[in-house]
């Protein structure tokens, strides 16, 4: 699937709920499922600067694609990552650094200091997106 279908996807199942609440249950059950990370990421070298939640990001090229670890201390946050993982891994560099990820702000009902947190998240996996083009 393209990174645009996955979104639309995501987008579809959002539209089930019909409340803010129904969504936050949804992308806490997202972030339980989420599977245990290996602890070397838990670490300053892959810790995100920005959010209130502790993140850890992890970029590795694999067959000119990148694979993504990734892990939170909150589940709100792990929800959202197996998100974005869900729409952005295992692709080439410069389809992640070019893409327009809609569906965060489709998806709605995101406290202004989730929302912060999330944009520092994208902000982060397109930088280590361009490290990989040069």
């Amino acid at each position: 699937m393209t990174i645009n279908e996955i979104q639309d996807s995501i987008i579809g199942d959002f539209s089930r709920f019909g409340d803010y609440l129904a969504r936050y249950e949804y992308i806490t059950e997202l972030g339980k499922s989420l599977a245990s990370t290996e602890p070397s990421i838990r670490t300053d070298q892959y810790a995100l600067r920005g959010c209130q939640s502790q993140v850890w990001i992890k970029a590795q090229m694999r067959s000119e694609r990148i694979v993504f670890t990734v892990d939170s201390d909150s589940l709100i946050i792990r929800g959202i990552l197996v998100l974005i993982i869900r729409v952005i891994n295992n692709r080439k560099p410069a389809d992640i650094v070019n893409a327009d990820l809609y569906f965060i702000k489709e998806i709605g009902s995101l406290s202004p200091s989730r929302t912060n947190g999330i944009s520092s998240i994208i902000k982060t996996i397109r930088h280590l997106a361009e490290e990989y083009l040069n």
